[in-house]
Protein backbone atom coordinates (compact mmCIF):
# COMPACT_ATOMS: atom_id res chain seq x y z
CA UNK A 1 0.00 0.00 0.00
CA UNK A 2 1.36 3.43 -0.95
CA UNK A 3 0.61 6.24 1.50
CA UNK A 4 1.12 9.93 0.87
CA UNK A 5 3.89 11.36 3.03
CA UNK A 6 4.08 15.01 3.98
CA UNK A 7 6.55 17.26 2.21
CA UNK A 8 8.49 17.39 5.49
CA UNK A 9 8.69 13.60 5.64
CA UNK A 10 9.81 13.37 2.04
CA UNK A 11 12.92 15.40 2.80
CA UNK A 12 13.93 13.29 5.82
CA UNK A 13 17.34 11.65 5.51
CA UNK A 14 19.17 9.24 7.77
CA UNK A 15 22.09 10.57 9.80
CA UNK A 16 25.36 9.71 8.08
CA UNK A 17 26.84 8.97 11.48
CA UNK A 18 24.00 6.65 12.51
CA UNK A 19 24.30 4.72 9.26
CA UNK A 20 28.06 4.31 9.75
CA UNK A 21 27.50 3.16 13.33
CA UNK A 22 25.58 0.16 11.98
CA UNK A 23 28.83 -0.91 10.33
CA UNK A 24 30.90 -0.32 13.43
CA UNK A 25 28.82 -2.75 15.47
CA UNK A 26 30.96 -5.45 13.89
CA UNK A 27 33.50 -6.39 16.58
CA UNK A 28 36.46 -6.48 14.20
CA UNK A 29 36.04 -2.81 13.21
CA UNK A 30 38.26 -0.18 14.83
CA UNK A 31 35.75 2.65 15.02
CA UNK A 32 36.72 6.30 15.15
CA UNK A 33 33.21 7.12 13.89
CA UNK A 34 30.78 7.50 16.77
CA UNK A 35 30.73 10.47 19.12
CA UNK A 36 30.07 8.05 21.95
CA UNK A 37 31.36 8.68 25.49
CA UNK A 38 33.62 5.97 26.83
CA UNK A 39 31.71 3.33 28.84
CA UNK A 40 34.72 3.29 31.17
CA UNK A 41 33.46 6.62 32.52
CA UNK A 42 29.90 5.51 33.33
CA UNK A 43 29.25 5.65 37.12
CA UNK A 44 27.24 2.43 37.16
CA UNK A 45 27.33 1.82 40.91
CA UNK A 46 26.50 5.42 41.71
CA UNK A 47 23.52 5.31 39.35
CA UNK A 48 22.33 1.99 40.77
CA UNK A 49 22.47 3.35 44.31
CA UNK A 50 20.58 6.48 43.26
CA UNK A 51 17.82 4.45 41.61
CA UNK A 52 17.48 2.34 44.75
CA UNK A 53 17.33 5.41 46.96
CA UNK A 54 14.82 7.30 44.80
CA UNK A 55 12.52 4.30 44.41
CA UNK A 56 12.70 3.44 48.12
CA UNK A 57 12.08 7.00 49.28
CA UNK A 58 9.85 8.51 46.56
CA UNK A 59 8.88 5.63 44.30
CA UNK A 60 5.30 6.67 43.70
CA UNK A 61 6.36 10.20 42.76
CA UNK A 62 9.22 8.97 40.58
CA UNK A 63 6.98 6.63 38.61
CA UNK A 64 4.24 9.22 38.04
CA UNK A 65 3.84 11.78 35.26
CA UNK A 66 5.85 14.93 35.89
CA UNK A 67 5.62 18.62 35.02
CA UNK A 68 6.49 19.66 31.48
CA UNK A 69 9.24 22.04 32.54
CA UNK A 70 10.99 19.40 34.63
CA UNK A 71 11.79 18.26 38.17
CA UNK A 72 12.05 21.45 40.23
CA UNK A 73 15.06 20.48 42.43
CA UNK A 74 17.12 19.53 39.37
CA UNK A 75 16.18 22.74 37.56
CA UNK A 76 17.25 24.69 40.64
CA UNK A 77 20.56 22.79 40.76
CA UNK A 78 21.23 23.57 37.09
CA UNK A 79 20.38 27.25 37.58
CA UNK A 80 22.74 27.48 40.56
CA UNK A 81 25.55 25.67 38.73
CA UNK A 82 25.32 28.03 35.77
CA UNK A 83 25.05 31.23 37.80
CA UNK A 84 28.20 33.24 38.28
CA UNK A 85 30.47 35.75 36.56
CA UNK A 86 27.98 38.44 37.55
CA UNK A 87 24.95 36.63 36.11
CA UNK A 88 22.10 34.98 37.98
CA UNK A 89 20.19 32.16 36.27
CA UNK A 90 16.70 31.42 37.59
CA UNK A 91 15.09 27.96 37.69
CA UNK A 92 12.25 29.44 35.62
CA UNK A 93 14.74 29.85 32.78
CA UNK A 94 15.50 26.10 32.69
CA UNK A 95 13.53 23.55 30.66
CA UNK A 96 14.45 19.88 31.00
CA UNK A 97 14.71 17.86 27.79
CA UNK A 98 14.71 14.23 26.71
CA UNK A 99 18.27 14.68 25.48
CA UNK A 100 19.61 18.01 24.27
CA UNK A 101 18.88 16.95 20.67
CA UNK A 102 15.22 17.51 21.53
CA UNK A 103 16.07 21.12 22.29
CA UNK A 104 17.32 21.65 18.75
CA UNK A 105 14.03 20.35 17.37
CA UNK A 106 12.03 22.57 19.73
CA UNK A 107 14.06 25.63 18.78
CA UNK A 108 13.32 24.87 15.13
CA UNK A 109 9.60 24.59 15.85
CA UNK A 110 9.46 27.82 17.81
CA UNK A 111 11.90 30.09 15.95
CA UNK A 112 12.14 28.89 12.34
CA UNK A 113 9.65 29.27 9.48
CA UNK A 114 10.14 27.96 5.96
CA UNK A 115 12.70 30.16 4.27
CA UNK A 116 13.95 31.69 7.54
CA UNK A 117 17.66 32.37 7.61
CA UNK A 118 19.57 30.20 10.09
CA UNK A 119 23.26 30.88 10.64
CA UNK A 120 25.59 27.93 11.29
CA UNK A 121 29.31 27.35 11.60
CA UNK A 122 31.39 25.92 8.76
CA UNK A 123 31.38 22.98 9.41
CA UNK A 124 28.67 22.46 12.05
CA UNK A 125 27.15 19.72 14.18
CA UNK A 126 25.28 17.29 11.95
CA UNK A 127 22.47 16.76 14.47
CA UNK A 128 21.67 20.46 14.48
CA UNK A 129 21.58 20.61 10.69
CA UNK A 130 19.20 17.65 10.68
CA UNK A 131 16.94 19.12 13.36
CA UNK A 132 16.66 22.56 11.78
CA UNK A 133 16.35 21.28 8.21
CA UNK A 134 12.91 19.83 8.95
CA UNK A 135 11.60 23.40 9.16
CA UNK A 136 13.06 24.20 5.73
CA UNK A 137 15.23 27.21 6.55
CA UNK A 138 17.79 28.89 4.37
CA UNK A 139 21.08 27.88 5.96
CA UNK A 140 23.76 30.55 5.93
CA UNK A 141 27.25 29.10 6.41
CA UNK A 142 29.27 31.58 8.47
CA UNK A 143 32.99 31.84 7.84
CA UNK A 144 35.26 30.26 10.47
CA UNK A 145 38.94 29.68 11.13
CA UNK A 146 40.95 27.52 13.53
CA UNK A 147 39.39 29.45 16.44
CA UNK A 148 35.78 29.04 15.34
CA UNK A 149 33.22 31.62 14.24
CA UNK A 150 34.44 34.97 12.94
CA UNK A 151 32.35 37.71 14.61
CA UNK A 152 32.79 40.10 11.70
CA UNK A 153 31.38 37.46 9.36
CA UNK A 154 28.33 37.13 11.62
CA UNK A 155 27.86 40.91 11.53
CA UNK A 156 27.75 40.86 7.73
CA UNK A 157 25.00 38.23 7.40
CA UNK A 158 23.19 38.25 10.76
CA UNK A 159 20.58 40.96 10.25
CA UNK A 160 17.11 39.43 10.03
CA UNK A 161 18.26 35.87 10.73
CA UNK A 162 16.25 33.76 13.17
CA UNK A 163 19.19 32.30 15.10
CA UNK A 164 22.92 31.64 15.12
CA UNK A 165 23.90 28.13 16.18
CA UNK A 166 27.33 27.75 17.77
CA UNK A 167 29.42 25.21 19.69
CA UNK A 168 32.17 27.30 21.28
CA UNK A 169 33.89 24.53 23.29
CA UNK A 170 35.71 21.62 21.62
CA UNK A 171 33.31 21.76 18.73
CA UNK A 172 31.75 18.75 17.08
CA UNK A 173 33.14 17.98 14.53
CA UNK A 174 36.37 20.00 14.56
CA UNK A 175 37.40 20.04 18.23
CA UNK A 176 38.22 23.75 18.03
CA UNK A 177 37.55 26.27 20.82
CA UNK A 178 36.45 29.89 20.54
CA UNK A 179 38.73 32.29 22.49
CA UNK A 180 37.37 34.70 25.09
CA UNK A 181 37.72 37.90 23.09
CA UNK A 182 35.82 36.34 20.20
CA UNK A 183 33.01 35.22 22.53
CA UNK A 184 32.67 38.75 23.89
CA UNK A 185 32.54 40.18 20.37
CA UNK A 186 30.01 37.59 19.21
CA UNK A 187 27.66 38.26 22.13
CA UNK A 188 27.85 42.01 21.52
CA UNK A 189 27.18 41.67 17.78
CA UNK A 190 24.23 39.31 18.28
CA UNK A 191 22.72 41.64 20.91
CA UNK A 192 23.08 44.60 18.57
CA UNK A 193 21.40 42.68 15.72
CA UNK A 194 18.68 41.19 17.93
CA UNK A 195 19.94 37.78 16.80
CA UNK A 196 19.28 34.84 19.16
CA UNK A 197 22.63 33.17 19.89
CA UNK A 198 22.44 29.44 20.60
CA UNK A 199 25.36 28.26 22.74
CA UNK A 200 25.40 24.46 22.58
CA UNK A 201 27.83 23.21 25.22
CA UNK A 202 27.78 19.42 25.65
CA UNK A 203 31.57 19.16 25.82
CA UNK A 204 32.43 22.24 27.90
CA UNK A 205 33.30 20.29 31.07
CA UNK A 206 35.79 18.11 29.17
CA UNK A 207 38.72 20.55 29.13
CA UNK A 208 42.09 18.80 29.35
CA UNK A 209 43.94 21.78 30.81
CA UNK A 210 42.42 23.98 33.49
CA UNK A 211 38.96 25.44 33.65
CA UNK A 212 36.74 26.01 30.58
CA UNK A 213 36.37 29.50 29.17
CA UNK A 214 33.43 31.64 30.39
CA UNK A 215 30.00 30.81 29.02
CA UNK A 216 28.42 33.28 26.62
CA UNK A 217 25.19 32.75 28.58
CA UNK A 218 26.72 34.58 31.52
CA UNK A 219 27.68 37.49 29.28
CA UNK A 220 24.05 38.09 28.26
CA UNK A 221 21.37 35.97 29.93
CA UNK A 222 18.62 37.59 27.82
CA UNK A 223 20.30 37.18 24.44
CA UNK A 224 21.86 33.71 24.64
CA UNK A 225 20.07 30.35 24.47
CA UNK A 226 22.20 27.81 26.33
CA UNK A 227 22.01 24.06 25.81
CA UNK A 228 23.50 21.50 28.19
CA UNK A 229 23.52 17.75 28.64
CA UNK A 230 24.29 15.04 31.17
CA UNK A 231 25.30 12.64 28.38
CA UNK A 232 29.01 13.43 28.38
CA UNK A 233 29.49 13.75 32.15
CA UNK A 234 27.26 10.89 33.38
CA UNK A 235 25.86 8.61 30.67
CA UNK A 236 24.10 9.14 27.33
CA UNK A 237 21.63 6.33 27.96
CA UNK A 238 19.62 8.45 30.39
CA UNK A 239 18.77 10.89 27.54
CA UNK A 240 18.69 13.96 29.76
CA UNK A 241 19.50 17.50 28.67
CA UNK A 242 18.26 21.03 29.24
CA UNK A 243 17.90 24.42 27.63
CA UNK A 244 18.31 27.77 29.40
CA UNK A 245 16.76 30.87 27.85
CA UNK A 246 14.73 33.99 28.64
CA UNK A 247 11.45 33.02 30.29
CA UNK A 248 9.22 34.07 27.39
CA UNK A 249 11.10 31.68 25.07
CA UNK A 250 11.15 28.89 27.67
CA UNK A 251 7.36 29.04 27.91
CA UNK A 252 7.02 28.68 24.13
CA UNK A 253 9.49 25.78 24.10
CA UNK A 254 7.54 24.14 26.92
CA UNK A 255 4.30 24.47 24.99
CA UNK A 256 5.95 22.95 21.90
CA UNK A 257 7.31 19.99 23.85
CA UNK A 258 3.89 19.29 25.41
CA UNK A 259 2.72 18.33 21.93
CA UNK A 260 5.67 15.99 21.49
CA UNK A 261 6.29 13.98 24.67
CA UNK A 262 4.53 15.81 27.54
CA UNK A 263 7.58 15.77 29.82
CA UNK A 264 10.99 14.25 30.43
CA UNK A 265 11.15 11.04 32.45
CA UNK A 266 10.46 11.93 36.09
CA UNK A 267 12.45 9.04 37.55
CA UNK A 268 15.48 9.87 35.40
CA UNK A 269 15.49 13.48 36.57
CA UNK A 270 15.12 12.48 40.21
CA UNK A 271 17.94 9.95 39.94
CA UNK A 272 20.29 12.41 38.24
CA UNK A 273 19.53 15.00 40.90
CA UNK A 274 20.32 12.41 43.57
CA UNK A 275 23.65 11.71 41.88
CA UNK A 276 24.80 15.30 41.29
CA UNK A 277 23.34 17.27 44.21
CA UNK A 278 26.23 16.69 46.63
CA UNK A 279 29.13 17.51 44.30
CA UNK A 280 29.73 14.13 42.63
CA UNK A 281 30.59 15.72 39.28
CA UNK A 282 33.46 17.65 40.88
CA UNK A 283 35.22 14.36 41.59
CA UNK A 284 33.95 12.39 38.58
CA UNK A 285 34.55 14.75 35.64
CA UNK A 286 38.33 15.04 36.24
CA UNK A 287 38.64 11.28 35.71
CA UNK A 288 36.93 11.66 32.33
CA UNK A 289 39.23 14.53 31.38
CA UNK A 290 42.32 12.49 32.28
CA UNK A 291 41.22 9.50 30.20
CA UNK A 292 40.21 11.56 27.17
CA UNK A 293 43.38 13.67 27.28
CA UNK A 294 45.52 10.53 27.15
CA UNK A 295 43.46 9.06 24.31
CA UNK A 296 43.67 12.33 22.37
CA UNK A 297 47.44 12.56 22.77
CA UNK A 298 47.80 8.96 21.62
CA UNK A 299 45.90 9.75 18.43
CA UNK A 300 47.81 12.98 17.81
CA UNK A 301 51.11 11.09 18.18
CA UNK A 302 49.88 8.40 15.78
CA UNK A 303 48.78 10.99 13.23
CA UNK A 304 52.24 12.57 13.34
CA UNK A 305 53.83 9.16 12.81
CA UNK A 306 51.59 7.64 10.15
CA UNK A 307 49.83 10.40 8.17
CA UNK A 308 51.51 12.11 5.21
CA UNK A 309 52.82 15.65 5.62
CA UNK A 310 50.20 16.91 3.15
CA UNK A 311 47.43 16.15 5.67
CA UNK A 312 46.58 18.49 8.55
CA UNK A 313 44.47 18.16 11.68
CA UNK A 314 43.22 20.04 14.70
CA UNK A 315 44.83 19.70 18.13
CA UNK A 316 41.91 19.98 20.55
CA UNK A 317 42.32 21.08 24.14
CA UNK A 318 39.28 19.08 25.25
CA UNK A 319 36.29 17.13 24.05
CA UNK A 320 36.16 14.05 21.85
CA UNK A 321 37.09 14.88 18.25
CA UNK A 322 39.95 15.56 15.86
CA UNK A 323 39.23 17.04 12.39
CA UNK A 324 41.47 16.00 9.51
CA UNK A 325 41.93 17.80 6.20
CA UNK A 326 43.40 15.77 3.35
CA UNK A 327 44.73 16.89 -0.05
CA UNK A 328 41.92 18.25 -2.20
CA UNK A 329 41.82 15.30 -4.59
CA UNK A 330 41.04 12.72 -1.89
CA UNK A 331 37.35 12.08 -1.30
CA UNK A 332 36.87 10.90 2.29
CA UNK A 333 33.67 9.03 1.39
CA UNK A 334 35.60 6.86 -1.06
CA UNK A 335 38.36 6.54 1.51
CA UNK A 336 35.79 5.28 4.05
CA UNK A 337 34.79 2.40 1.78
CA UNK A 338 38.41 1.28 1.53
CA UNK A 339 38.97 1.79 5.25
CA UNK A 340 35.98 -0.34 6.26
CA UNK A 341 37.35 -3.15 4.07
CA UNK A 342 40.53 -2.89 6.14
CA UNK A 343 38.64 -2.84 9.45
CA UNK A 344 38.63 0.90 10.26
CA UNK A 345 35.76 3.41 10.30
CA UNK A 346 35.47 7.19 10.60
CA UNK A 347 32.95 9.86 9.63
CA UNK A 348 33.48 11.69 6.30
CA UNK A 349 33.35 15.45 6.67
CA UNK A 350 30.87 16.38 3.93
CA UNK A 351 27.65 15.87 5.98
CA UNK A 352 28.79 18.48 8.51
CA UNK A 353 28.50 21.30 5.94
CA UNK A 354 25.17 23.07 5.50
CA UNK A 355 25.94 24.24 1.98
CA UNK A 356 29.16 23.60 0.06
CA UNK A 357 30.81 20.46 1.46
CA UNK A 358 34.55 19.95 1.66
CA UNK A 359 34.84 16.32 0.62
CA UNK A 360 38.51 16.02 1.63
CA UNK A 361 37.74 16.23 5.35
CA UNK A 362 36.91 13.68 8.04
CA UNK A 363 36.18 13.42 11.76
CA UNK A 364 37.98 11.07 14.14
CA UNK A 365 36.72 10.24 17.63
CA UNK A 366 39.26 8.69 19.98
CA UNK A 367 37.54 8.22 23.35
CA UNK A 368 36.17 4.67 22.98
CA UNK A 369 39.26 3.11 21.35
CA UNK A 370 42.17 1.74 23.43
CA UNK A 371 45.64 3.14 22.65
CA UNK A 372 46.96 0.08 20.80
CA UNK A 373 43.90 0.10 18.54
CA UNK A 374 44.21 3.87 17.99
CA UNK A 375 47.75 3.33 16.67
CA UNK A 376 46.71 0.37 14.53
CA UNK A 377 43.70 2.19 13.06
CA UNK A 378 45.58 5.40 12.31
CA UNK A 379 48.40 3.42 10.70
CA UNK A 380 45.87 1.75 8.40
CA UNK A 381 44.32 5.09 7.45
CA UNK A 382 47.75 6.59 6.85
CA UNK A 383 48.66 3.78 4.48
CA UNK A 384 45.38 4.12 2.55
CA UNK A 385 45.87 7.89 2.23
CA UNK A 386 49.45 7.45 1.04
CA UNK A 387 48.21 5.08 -1.67
CA UNK A 388 46.03 7.92 -2.98
CA UNK A 389 48.70 10.60 -3.09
Amino acid sequence: MHWQFSARAEQLQSSAIREILKITMRPEIISFAGGLPSPLTFPVERMRAAYDKVLSRDGKVALQYGPSDGYAPLRAWIADSLSGEGARILPEQVLMLSGSQQGLDLLGKVLVDEGSRVLVETPSYLGALQAFSLYRPEFISVETDENGLLPDAVAKVGKGARLLYSLPNFQNPTGRTMPLERRLALVEICARLGLPLVEDNPYGALSYHGEPLPRMLNMNTQGVIYMGSFSKVLTPGIRLGYVVAPEHLIRKLEQARQAADLHTSQITQMVVHEVVKDGFLDEHVPTIRTLYAAQCQCMLDALEQYFPASASWTRPQGGMFIWVTLPKHIDSMTLLDAAVEQGVAFVPGAPFYANTPETNTLRLSFVTVPPEKIREGVATLGRLIAERM
